[in-house]
């Protein structure tokens, strides 16, 4: 999918409203505790100032209530002090989103300037895609660049009705949205074989569309998470008391037919006597768990098994850990999968969400090919979805 990119825009003199996603986590104190997403935006930023743009940035934070006390915290101001370090440039906060703090804050920009504007999501046109509220917050750019991937899956003004109101050659993507896009056709239109993608997380009910897309592309698909003892009771396997979507059980049967031979489970399981930090552990085989035992990650053996299938792969998609990772003992299954993807001459992506932050956690997120900044968005877009936000961007051409 060749979009019209941040790239192809004449942006000299032009003020450019730019969709990013700064949805970062936060501090207890309301500071960035994870500013990844703001640096993944700085290419586009950064070719539109040193062309002679300026920029208007457009960004939600959390989920607004509605009630201002209580959303303070998703105020966008730490969101600006950190954009102003990393970009060194003055970075201007506007007080509202299109009222007259923006309107003044926007007339006053030059070329090079930068101005973010309050929390989008505080203003309710945002969610309903009011056209008054797309053609007001349109009203104060000359174009417009979506380089919010993660936000992509949604229908949100910022997102669809907003770019509407520009001219076609004046809507573009910019490079974190392009480079999603561009990982993406390799995963799912022209992936180098052998094509292995790795899935956990805890539920099977969220990977449903995934795999029964991937299935049909991939040479392996290996599970692990918790979502793996739905499986295994799927075929009758006592598992303890590890975690089971009981009412999914016929969906997993009909996905183990689907796949087959494909589909890998654990060859053996961590499992522990409760489901914490402290607790007593043993590694067991895989129809071994204890009755009260709870599994909590992949075994060793699985580790080494799942990792000689990385290393001898063409392309590896990975989307959810491989046990409860934010405990020390629980995450030795998915730093071995982030270790052997690093360790891999393949195209590896990263899926976003929990993936993204144990590669981050682990320390090698920069020897890896991609890690997504969507999580929702990438899950989507490898079940096969088209996203109307991307619809409304023009193809290159």
């Amino acid at each position: 999918m060749s979009k019209q990119s941040v790239r192809d825009l004449a942006v000299a003199g032009k003020k450019v409203l730019v969709r990013v996603d700064f949805n970062v986590p936060q501090t207890p104190d309301g500071g960035v505790a994870d500013d990844r997403r703001i640096r993944a935006a700085l290419p586009t930023l950064r070719s539109i100032l040193d062309r002679g743009g300026s920029l208007i940035l457009v960004s939600h934070l959390g989920r607004p209530t509605g009630d201002p006390a209580a959303d303070a915290p998703f105020r966008l101001d730490a969101v600006a002090a950190r954009l102003q370090e990393l970009i060194g440039r003055p970075v201007v906060k506007a007080g509202d989103t299109v009222g007259p703090e923006a309107r003044a804050a926007c007339a006053q920009l030059q070329p090079g300037g930068i101005v973010i504007l309050e929390n989008v999501r505080f203003n309710k046109g945002e969610k309903t895609g009011d056209p008054e509220f797309a053609r007001r917050l349109a009203g104060l750019a000359d174009c417009y660049v979506n380089d919010a991937f993660g936000t992509c899956h949604r229908d949100e003004a910022s997102m669809v009705a907003v770019p509407q109101q520009f001219p076609p050659d004046r809507r573009a993507i910019g490079v974190l949205v392009e480079k999603e896009l561009m990982i993406l056709d390799t995963l799912l239109r022209y992936p180098k074989h052998a094509y292995v993608a790795v899935m956990g997380g805890a539920k099977v009910s969220d990977k449903i569309t995934v795999i029964e897309n991937l299935i049909k592309k991939v040479d392996r698909l290996l599970i692990g998470g918790a979502m793996t003892y739905t499986f295994l009771q799927a075929q009758g396997i006592a598992i303890g008391r590890s975690k089971v979507e009981a009412d999914k059980l016929d969906v997993a049967r009909s996905l183990l037919d689907l796949a087959g031979e494909k589909l890998v489970l654990p060859a053996d399981h961590l499992v522990a006597s409760a489901p914490e930090a402290g607790a007593a552990t043993q590694v067991v085989g895989r129809a071994e768990i204890p009755e009260d035992g709870f599994g909590m990650d992949i075994g060793p053996a699985t580790c080494a098994e799942y990792g000689a299938i990385i290393k001898q792969a063409g392309t590896v998609v990975w989307n959810g850990p491989m046990g409860k990772f934010e405990v020390e003992a629980f995450a030795h299954g998915t730093r071995a999968i982030a270790e052997a993807m690093a360790a891999s001459s393949a195209v590896t992506a990263v899926g976003g969400g929990e993936s993204a932050e144990a590669i981050e956690k682990f320390g090698l997120a920069d020897r890896v090919t991609h890690v997504s900044t969507g999580g929702g968005a990438f899950l989507e877009a490898l079940e096969g979805k088209s996203f109307n936000s991307l619809a409304v961007i023009p193809d290159r051409s």
